[in-house]
């Protein structure tokens, strides 16, 4: 097993505390990222200086998560290994401009649908369950697009009602483009 040390890791006969190290560093390594993220965010810090400080940090981060997939703590090790399957992801935020370096904006849009299911007790079939899964898609994107949900759910009805295709979820602009391809 592996201990911090000033040098990395040394060897220690109790594993979690391998655990307990590599995981405190990964934690100082993301405060650093939020740090200069923020900055980006806020314009204090250009986008290209904080890409050029992202490369020594990122390459921290993937030795962090290559001694925490072999520390001797199972769920570490587990965890480390899945993050490692993705790691080119994790850096996306740095090079594309409008990506978001946490998940925040995903997981407020699935939000509803997760407090729905707690006070309603699910759906009682598979039908039930793709019928909910599919308005809550269908809310979350039109809200997104500041749409007016309960005026485009009619639309959609009527049409249904006149047997027409549903109006489309695609913004405005993407359905100009996609009527001149």
């Amino acid at each position: 097993m592996l201990v911090a040390c000033a040098s990395g890791f040394r060897s220690d006969p109790r594993p979690w505390r391998t655990s307990e190290a590599i995981g405190e560093a990964l934690l100082k390594q993301a405060h650093q990222m939020f740090e200069w993220w923020h900055r980006v965010r806020d314009g204090t810090l250009k986008r290209s200086t904080c890409r050029s400080y992202m490369t020594p940090l990122r390459g921290e981060v993937e030795r962090l998560l290559e001694a925490g997939s072999q520390c001797g703590v199972a769920k570490t090790e587990g965890t480390c290994r899945e993050i490692l399957k993705r790691h080119e992801a994790l850096w996306t935020f740095v090079q594309v401009e409008g990506v978001e370096p946490a998940n925040n904006t995903a997981e407020r849009s699935i939000r509803p649908g997760v407090q729905w299911r707690k006070v309603s007790f699910g759906t009682q079939s598979e039908a039930g369950s793709r019928f909910v899964e599919s308005m809550m898609t269908v809310v979350a994107t039109l809200k997104q697009q500041k749409r007016n949900v309960p005026d485009d759910l009619t639309d959609a009805h009527e049409a249904a009602l006149r047997g027409e295709p549903a109006p489309s979820l695609l913004p405005q602009q993407d359905q100009t483009s996609q009527t001149a391809a």
